[in-house]
């Protein structure tokens, strides 16, 4: 690892690092900055016949859908088969792109077909790691709904495939590539907030949708849902449609909040900062309100210890869901330092400064009050607080995330966030559910990424 710079030199280190050095291993590379600086000419360029990408969808729910749709958005992108372990999702597809989609329940007959050039994984957390491994080793570009994984230890196989097929994969954090946080990122490595000691984040939902109580199609049977598809490798049971269409409030299929939207936060930290995650994990918390049968909670409380690296200092990050009360706001992430601090969204940055602190004692300053009269003239002072905010017309982070993997698929660029980035950003969320669960306190190594 290279040597940590003096403190009061972090400042120039960074400035110099950020000019043209990489990023600590794992994290984005300044092939990804030259990407997104470079986005908006490329978006605007010609896709020729020959330049399209076919794409199949395999988890037709929600956000399946949602990324359906961003992605179609991009010039030379069409969709060609979709597979859903319900019937009626199937029917949706075929209802509002076309009849001559494929459809079907089993994700394999999608990697058998050659017109598919990548998949895009939305099915429920406990299939990530296999279909995305068969589809890579398939020949298929993968872009994967976050957390990667449903468990830690099936993280290097992943990672393994990536590299061995050499294909495009990406994580679905899609904040990853927002205008937020490259804002966020250019002014942390600018030093505006000077030496970084403490960083939080925050979720808050209050509403049935947002706490994952979602609807129950009236249809739902074991005629019309491939139930032991759905259960795969998790522990075998009676249908029950509470189970795979909730599926995010079951430790056999989810990651409950933190493997849901912690691992967002995660992933813009590291992003901002440079870092390859923290080495401690404890949690805490409850279910308070949404009493409805689930397993995981809906209040979440976690604390991390970030070590000292070439990129940062060491410091402390405090996380929490609420889906009691959203009124408090919807998410954001705040980077503290010792020069100022950030507010960060995906569409704002507000940077604040630190008033300066007269250094005297009481004692001193009564002192200085009966020295002779001095005139020292008061000075402009600049801004306490700046926003920084997107241009009107922007396209959101969502589309920029799925600009960015089809320019992988296409030509190879390196994308924000594949496996090894991935893996650091969901460890430690699933930490954190490991240490709610077992009550304890959790090591991880974010470098050889394992649980010490």
């Amino acid at each position: 690892m290279a040597e940590v710079p003096p403190r009061e030199d972090r400042r120039t280190f960074l400035r110099k690092f950020a000019a043209g050095s990489l990023l600590a291993a794992g994290s984005p590379d300044m092939l990804s900055a030259r990407r997104n600086s470079t986005r908006i000419l490329r978006a605007r360029r010609r896709v020729a016949a020959n330049d399209n990408i076919q794409i199949a969808l395999i988890g037709a729910g929600g956000m399946g859908n949602a990324d359906v749709a961003t992605a179609l958005e991009i010039p030379g992108v069409e969709l060609v088969a979709a597979c859903d372990v319900y019937d009626g999702r199937l029917g949706d597809i075929t209802e509002k792109y076309g009849a001559g989609i494929f459809t079907t329940r089993d994700y394999r007959e999608v990697l058998d077909r050659d017109d598919v050039d990548a998949v895009i994984v939305a099915t429920p957390d406990h299939w990530h790691q296999r279909i995305s491994i068969e589809a890579l080793r398939s020949g298929k570009s993968v872009y994967c709904e976050k957390p990667m994984v449903h468990r830690i230890a099936q993280g290097h196989d992943l990672i393994r495939a990536q590299e061995d097929t050499g294909k495009i994969f990406q994580v679905g954090s899609q904040g990853m590539s927002s205008l937020g946080n490259e804002k966020a990122r250019e002014l942390y490595l600018a030093g505006e907030i000077g030496e970084l000691n403490y960083a939080e984040g925050f979720w808050a939902r209050n509403s049935p949708i947002g706490a994952w109580q979602y609807d129950i199609p009236e249809d739902a049977s074991e005629e019309t849902v491939d139930w032991d598809r759905f259960l795969g490798d998790s522990p075998t049971r009676p249908f029950d449609p509470l189970r795979i269409f909730r599926w995010r409030n079951y430790r056999d299929y989810g990651t409950g909040v933190s493997g849901d939207l912690f691992v967002h936060l995660f992933s813009s930290l590291h992003f901002i900062v440079g870092s390859i995650g923290p080495t401690k994990v404890m949690a805490t918390g409850g279910l308070r309100y949404w009493k409805d049968g689930r397993e995981v909670p809906d209040i979440l409380l976690g604390m991390f210890d970030y070590p000292e690296t070439p990129t940062h200092p060491p410091f402390n990050l405090s996380l929490r869901v609420n889906f009691v009360d959203g009124t408090s706001g919807t998410t954001f992430l705040r980077l503290v330092g010792s020069e100022g601090a950030m507010d960060v969204t995906w569409t704002e940055v507000y940077l604040r400064r630190n008033r300066a602190v007269d250094p005297l004692d009481v004692f001193t300053a009564g002192k200085e009050a009966e020295a002779a009269f001095e005139y020292e003239r008061k000075q402009m002072l600049p801004p306490a607080e700046v926003v920084y905010t997107v241009e009107d017309g922007y396209m959101g982070a969502h589309f920029d995330h799925f600009f960015g993997f089809f320019e992988g698929v296409r030509d190879g660029t390196p994308v924000a966030e594949d496996a090894i980035f991935g893996m650091r950003a969901a460890a430690p969320a699933l930490a954190c559910n490991e240490s709610y669960f077992e009550e304890t306190v959790m090591h991880w190594d974010p470098e050889g990424m394992t649980m010490s």
